[in-house]
């Protein structure tokens, strides 16, 4: 028998042979910001810990979330639950059996980051004019 000679290529599809597109990436920010929401919650639940802990530690706990870095990290962490519910829409359309068509399905990735955005900032404007 003859031997078939391998050709040099991976077994199986990676990331150097897709080209990036609007729903390959929207998926992956759909991961990160699952995770990230890990790491937020457990800062609001410290947060709580230190409502509960008496006024001191929740003076500290303000003082902390007040700052610069302390309200970045609460916007960062805004946008990725906004991000991450608009994503999990996105997915109950398709479950729902609609937007498959390649144009509906880049458009419905696009829009996620600047509708995820949008509210974020709207979420946002509406707590400093309430506060």
């Amino acid at each position: 028998m003859a031997e078939v000679k391998q050709a040099a290529r991976p077994l199986s599809p990676h990331l150097q042979i897709y080209r990036w597109s609007w729903t390959m990436a929207m998926s992956i920010a759909h991961r990160v910001t699952g995770s990230a929401l890990y790491a937020g919650t457990v800062l609001i639940a410290a947060w709580l810990v230190a409502a509960a802990s008496g006024p001191e530690a929740f003076a500290t706990a303000q003082a902390i979330a007040g700052s610069f870095l302390g309200r970045l990290v609460l916007f960062l962490y805004s946008f990725a639950l906004l991000h991450h519910m608009v994503g999990g829409l996105r997915h109950f359309v398709w479950d729902m059996g609609h937007g498959y068509d390649p144009q509906t399905r880049m458009n419905l990735a696009k829009y996620s980051v600047f509708v995820s955005g949008g509210l974020t900032v709207l979420v946002w404007i509406v707590a400093y004019a309430v506060r």
